[in-house]
């Protein structure tokens, strides 16, 4: 902008700022404004724990599992798993671990003999300390994690893949990985998982048995809530765990919202609207910024890579770089996932759409297709899920989410190719191909690439556009 220009346009700004009007409404609104524009930065900043805790707190409230031990689900995820878009091909174990009050944790992974895990493991903020399994640490040897408390002074014993924490509470996801749907496969894949161990370094020498909740059937939601549930979380947060040093200029900002170290958190009616208000106005900015769609994996496709070279950067080196720290990105990406990945991109890789060729979301009362071209460049297999466009969850009651290579029932063209249909009713004779959608919705398309390769990556594979049928 010139300087012709700008002289102006500050001068109309000065004027409408300096009006008698104004200075008396901004007299009276302004502390109301200061805690609204601090809530909405506190969503967007608190994102990654707070995604985190609702997890943990559906656990502790919906199930009988306990921190440090594992809850599973004995059978492919259904939608009564509101996660944030989980993967329904695999089987799911997660190790909720806090070091505050039983030290040290271990997490013993199994070799990959009988079966492989695709494996993280998180703080609480969601920054990967380590990935395990074929792609992890122990290459698929299976081996010992020791993740340590916030200042651990003392030398870990040898033998370990040792993780310093700078959270006491954090957790693993550990997908035990399916060769097909088969019942007998999918026993297979809950019986090497349940080979896991997770127990305190101090009762090492004598592991004690590790206990396994299953979570199957439970309605367990950790869908984002935008209004004053998601503060109370970020309170839990607050009282549970210890400032982060990068952290330290949200603890005012906190304060000025009722958030306070040691303090009880009540806020009053007057409080609670402003804080729902808050949450609506920080939701509305997170979709538009959603809306305008993710980093394209291909010039000009659709389809885009939901984790966004910031954020990537900034966790795999702990958020080394000083001058850099994408608050913003990563907000925006625990609204529509959960689990930080240390080595993206080697044990899994992901594509997700959010709307179709021509530039339109997903509508739930149309039929689209996906062709999926043959030799897709992977070495154990590939999915394409539908999630509800409002939650990022599996849309809810419906028979099912997704289709798998790994699923025997899929039909292949005669050209190696797959057709998977999107819609609310299957095309005749394409039952086996298709995902059902809800008519009064949108959605949108996970395309998982487990074991990807070279293909992929030098970009001479691609994955077509997702088409309406008419």
């Amino acid at each position: 902008m010139s300087t012709k220009l700008a002289k102006p346009a500050l001068s109309l700004v000065l004027v409408t700022l300096t009006s008698p009007m104004i200075l008396a409404q901004s007299g009276e609104d302004l502390p109301k404004r200061a805690i609204e524009r601090r809530a909405i930065e506190a969503v967007i900043w608190g994102m990654p724990a707070v995604n985190y805790e609702l997890m943990l707190h559906e656990m502790l409230t919906k199930t009988d599992g306990k921190v440090n031990q594992i809850i599973y689900w004995s059978r492919p995820l259904d939608w009564k798993n509101q996660t944030l878009t989980p993967n329904p091909d695999a089987v799911y174990f997660m190790a909720f671990f806090n070091t505050k009050d039983a030290g040290p944790m271990v997490l013993e992974i199994p070799p990959a003999e009988s079966g492989s895990l695709a494996a993280n493991i998180d703080d609480v903020w969601q920054m990967p300390l380590e990935d395990a399994g074929p792609e992890g640490a122990d290459t698929g040897k299976g081996g010992k994690y020791l993740i340590l408390p916030p200042g651990y002074k003392e030398k870990p014993p040898g033998g370990y893949i040792v993780l310093p924490s700078d959270t006491y509470g954090g957790f693993a996801l550990l997908r035990s990985n399916l060769v097909s749907h088969s019942d007998a496969d999918v026993a297979k894949s809950v019986a090497y998982g349940k080979r896991v161990k997770l127990y305190p370094l101090s009762q090492a020498a004598s592991p004690p048995e590790t206990k396994f909740t299953d979570a199957i059937g439970v309605i367990f939601d950790s869908t984002i809530p935008y209004d004053v549930r998601f503060f109370r979380s970020l309170d839990r947060i607050v009282q549970s765990e210890p400032w982060l040093e990068r952290d330290r200029a949200m603890i005012d900002q906190l304060r000025s919202l009722g958030i306070e170290k040691g303090k009880p958190f009540s806020p009053d009616e007057n409080a609670t609207d402003i804080l729902n208000a808050a949450a609506l106005e920080a939701k509305a900015s997170l979709e538009q910024r959603y809306d305008q769609g993710l980093p394209p994996f291909w010039p000009g496709s659709r389809w885009g890579a939901p984790a966004y070279p910031e954020v990537i950067e900034a966790a795999q080196s702990g958020y080394a770089n000083p001058d850099k720290y994408p608050v913003d990105l990563r907000g925006l990406t625990y609204t529509y996932g959960f689990i930080g990945i240390k080595r993206l991109g080697t044990a899994q890789t992901y594509l997700m759409a959010i709307k179709d060729k021509e530039g339109h979301a997903f509508d739930g009362g149309k039929t689209y297709r996906l062709r999926v071209p043959a030799n897709a460049p992977v070495k154990q297999y590939w999915s394409a899920t539908v999630y509800d466009r409002a939650t990022h969850a599996l849309v809810r009651d419906m028979s099912r989410a997704s289709r798998a290579s790994n699923s025997t029932e899929v039909q292949k063209n005669a050209d190696g190719s797959v057709d998977i249909y999107f819609g609310p009713t299957a095309p005749a004779g394409k039952e086996s191909n298709w995902v059902p959608t809800k008519p009064d919705g949108q959605f949108e398309v996970l395309f998982r690439l487990y074991g990807p390769q070279k293909p992929l990556f030098d970009r001479t594979w691609k994955l077509p556009e997702i088409e309406e049928v008419k």
